[in-house]
């Protein structure tokens, strides 16, 4: 089945988005889990608009009796601060064959996560760490909404020569190879609406790769979804 455009409608409207991607990260580790080794194993972790309720702090009579009358001074600073929402949807790869560790991950892009800029920082800072560990990672972004590249930010974040600009969808698989100096290695695929998603490779850090059929468990969700018949 063609990539079709799940934030806009008509499908946007009759489908949402933010159950299709848990679907799909659902179904991309029950398929890494079919043909990974034993003692590796894949799971997905999804979390969607969690935000801090500053209100359930500050509700009267909430405090007990003895310290219900104190009140501190006022602030030495005060600073804006945003505390948005944590929202990412990805599959981790674990190795057990010591203690259970990441050796693998797959994001996909929210909208959330190309938003601010706080956010956009955040996810590129979360993907750069990953990589710093030697740990596998593919990034995919069919987010129609918003137009900021988290594959360019992460770039130029290692590398400050390359220069941010604005992309189309895509999909990115890194690894980092150790020769005589460490290096970062990108295969990168543009994706088009109406057009067939690629197969990418999947580095795990021991320098295992599995191929990763974006196609195969995009057509699954789909159909699981019963997006197929609205086509």
């Amino acid at each position: 089945m063609a990539l079709l455009d799940h934030f806009r409608p008509p499908l946007a409207t009759r489908r949402h988005w933010h159950s299709f991607h848990n679907a799909w990260a659902t179904y991309m580790a029950e398929d890494l889990n079919q043909r990974l080794p034993v003692g590796y194993f894949a799971e997905s972790n999804v979390q969607f608009g969690i935000e801090i309720d500053v209100a359930a702090f500050e509700e009267e009579n909430s405090l007990p009796n003895s310290v219900e009358d104190w009140q501190p001074k006022p602030p030495t600073q005060v600073i804006p601060f945003e505390t948005g929402s944590i929202e990412q949807v990805e599959v981790g790869i674990f190795s057990t064959e010591q203690t259970t560790h990441l050796i693998g991950a797959i994001e996909i892009v929210s909208p959330a996560n190309k938003d601010r800029r706080s956010q956009r920082e955040a996810f590129v800072s979360k993907c750069q760490s990953y990589l710093e560990q030697g740990i596998g990672l593919i990034v995919i972004d069919i987010v129609t909404i918003r137009k900021s590249s988290l594959h360019q930010q992460l770039l130029h974040a290692i590398a400050a020569s390359v220069t941010v600009n604005e992309d189309n969808l895509y999909a990115a698989a890194y690894q980092v190879a150790s020769a005589e100096s460490p290096q970062l290695k990108v295969w990168y695929e543009l994706l088009e609406l109406g057009k067939s998603l690629p197969t990418l490779p999947l580095w795990l850090k021991p320098g295992i790769v599995f191929p990763l059929d974006l196609e195969k468990t995009y057509n699954r969700t789909c159909q699981a979804q019963r997006i197929h018949r609205l086509q």
